[in-house]
């Protein structure tokens, strides 16, 4: 029988007395400190803890030791680094001040989507979830671990980058049954990437990376993790509703690396200017119906792109009602089409007809230029560029070297709107060349639209060029080492430079002096905004907790200006008494 004693707790291989794991490499010895639970915690009084595999905005995941089931499972605990916190000296989460009800509902959120793909376990390219339960006042999921390499680490060990229309059919058509049934449960995964997508040891793809909505929308109450490349433009902050077409454009964008061998150009750099092709020797050899759902999966705009996994099934199978309608570009929007490279004229084998009037020669003529013209314009819509790439472009889309008359249009007040909608917005973008001028400005949001080279109302040609001064919000400040500095003078230097400070005094085992600075919550080196909170952990030779039934305050025999840095939290698991506890100093 496996003794937990004996697990490596980077990979929960069995290795013995041995210190440094000969499977994965990880050390024993090696620490994980706050805001991370510690190796061999044991949560729900059955799950052991091993280090961290992954962490976003909304938590991280360990893996982890079934103690019951003597079985390696992941752990994914809900630990929203926004609003939350947890020391060395508590294991409970805790939550700051003013936070309480966007945390429970968050927790939630993280309840109901693990809740629901417990209940869906069994699914072919669905990570087998086991159990949701609560414990150091948060809630965590646990799921099947399994050994497997990313798709992205596939595509990278092939010799070319990239795989063929067979091969990545076989691979990654049956992750689309599994992707429609988590749509028809309310399940927008909102992550899809080839770094989420996991082949396992059957070769089969296998869908991981799940977290709630706010941590995959740029904006929202949580500190966003983004697929740039893949992800949706409606994930980028934009009011624009997301649903399964959310998850579409990153499937799609997933079978356009998959087939092409480079990343798809950002869908917020593509809303400026569109420039995502598919080169010309893959134009060539991938099926017409293929290219005609990267077209469709890979729209802009919601509303012309494919709206469901059946939609996209049938576009990539080449079904008959794929073929007759391409439903995503609305009911008044031709399907694209694919020039023809070799066009042969058939020769008819039918005898020769009378010869007809001159007026039916007149309009059959007629109709033939009519006919030509139309076929050019459908060429034009997914055109093939000198460099025979085809452009993906919208086929309603026009470009400025196909109007033949200057419109006037005029300029609208750009400051009722956000630059990220301005961008967004295809009237805009069709009618102007927008570019900005971007300022620091510590009052008006990032974002904010200051003034506008052309005052609004002004008729001007269409595609006029207008420059928006832009805010950038408050100025980003490069946080500096302050390690190994008193704590006064790393107060001193760090508001000085606009950065907010917190103390968090420790008695530890060190060679350290008292009031010394040992450690930064944030990484040094990195630009932050301005306003941005760090933590600092101070050695002291005396701490001393005061505990509340809600809430929990630092207090340190200290200048004043440091006990006015503590912050306050509150933790969702109340306690009865309200002791006072004193961490003698090592020299005692």
């Amino acid at each position: 029988m496996i003794s937990s004693d004996n697990l490596c707790m980077g990979c929960m291989h069995e290795i013995g007395e041995e210190k440094k794991c000969p499977y994965c490499g990880y050390h024993a010895d090696t620490v994980q400190g706050a805001p991370y639970l510690p190796v061999r915690t044991v949560i729900g009084n059955r799950y052991l803890v091993g280090k961290v595999v992954d962490y976003n905005g909304e938590g991280a995941t360990y893996i982890g030791w079934d103690l019951m089931e003597k079985k390696a499972v992941n752990i994914r605990e809900f630990m929203p680094s926004a609003i939350t916190a947890r020391s060395d000296l508590n294991l409970s989460l805790q939550v700051r001040l003013g936070s309480e009800a966007t945390y429970a509902e968050l927790r939630r959120s993280f309840e109901e989507l693990w809740g629901k793909l417990a209940k869906l376990s069994g699914l072919s390219a669905l990570i087998n979830v086991t159990d949701v339960i609560e414990d150091n006042s948060t809630s965590y999921a646990v799921y099947d671990h399994f050994d497997g390499i990313s798709l992205q680490d596939f595509l990278l060990r092939s010799k070319t980058g990239y795989i063929t229309w067979e091969k990545a059919r076989q691979l990654l058509m049956p992750t689309l049954s599994t992707l429609g049934t988590l749509h028809s449960n309310g399940i927008i995964h909102r992550g899809i990437s080839p770094s989420t997508l996991v082949i396992g040891e059957d070769g089969k793809i296998k869908i991981t990376g799940f977290s709630i909505g706010d941590v995959r929308t740029v904006g929202s109450r949580l500190n966003p993790q983004i697929f740039d490349g893949y992800a949706a433009a409606e994930q980028y902050g934009f009011d624009v509703r997301q649903g399964p077409w959310t998850d579409i454009y990153s499937f799609t964008a997933v079978l356009y690396r998959t087939l092409i061998g480079s990343n798809p150009i950002s869908a917020k750099e593509r809303m400026a200017n569109d420039r995502l092709m598919v080169p010309g020797k893959f134009a060539e050899a991938l099926p017409a119906y293929v290219i005609n759902g990267l077209i469709n999966g890979l729209q802009i705009l919601p509303q012309d792109r494919t709206k469901t996994v059946e939609q996209l099934r049938a576009e990539l199978s080449a079904s008959p009602a794929a073929t007759a309608v391409s439903t995503n570009y609305g009911k008044d929007s031709p399907a694209p089409t694919i020039p023809n490279k070799n066009p042969q004229t058939p020769v008819s084998s039918k005898p020769p007809k009378k010869e007809k009037s001159s007026a039916a020669v007149f309009f059959i003529a007629l109709a033939s230029v009519l006919l030509i013209g139309a076929i050019a314009l459908g060429i034009m819509l997914v055109t093939l560029d000198k460099s025979g790439k085809i452009n993906l472009r919208h086929p309603g889309e026009t470009t400025t070297e196909t109007q033949t008359q200057v419109e006037q249009v005029k300029v609208p007040d750009f400051s009722v709107s956000n630059y990220d909608s301005i961008q967004a917005n295809p009237v805009f973008n069709k009618n102007f060349k927008i570019t900005a001028n971007e300022v620091f400005n510590a009052e008006l949001p990032k974002g904010t639209i200051i003034s506008q080279s052309v005052p609004p109302d002004t008729l001007v040609p269409k595609g006029s060029s207008i420059v928006l001064t832009v805010s950038k919000g408050p100025e980003m400040i490069v946080l500096p080492n302050v390690v190994g500095k008193k704590y006064d003078e790393a107060y001193d230097q760090l508001t000085g430079l606009g950065f907010e400070v917190e103390r968090m005094d420790v008695s530890q085992s060190g060679w350290y002096s008292d009031e010394e600075v040992i450690e930064m919550s944030l990484t040094e080196n990195q630009e932050y905004d301005a306003g941005t909170l760090v933590t600092l952990k101070v050695y002291t030779q005396q701490v001393t907790e005061e505990f509340s039934t809600r809430s929990y305050t630092y207090s340190y025999s200290t200048t004043s200006r440091q006990q006015e840095s503590a912050t306050a939290y509150t933790t969702t698991e109340p306690v009865t008494q309200a002791p006072s506890v004193s961490v003698p100093a090592e020299n005692e």
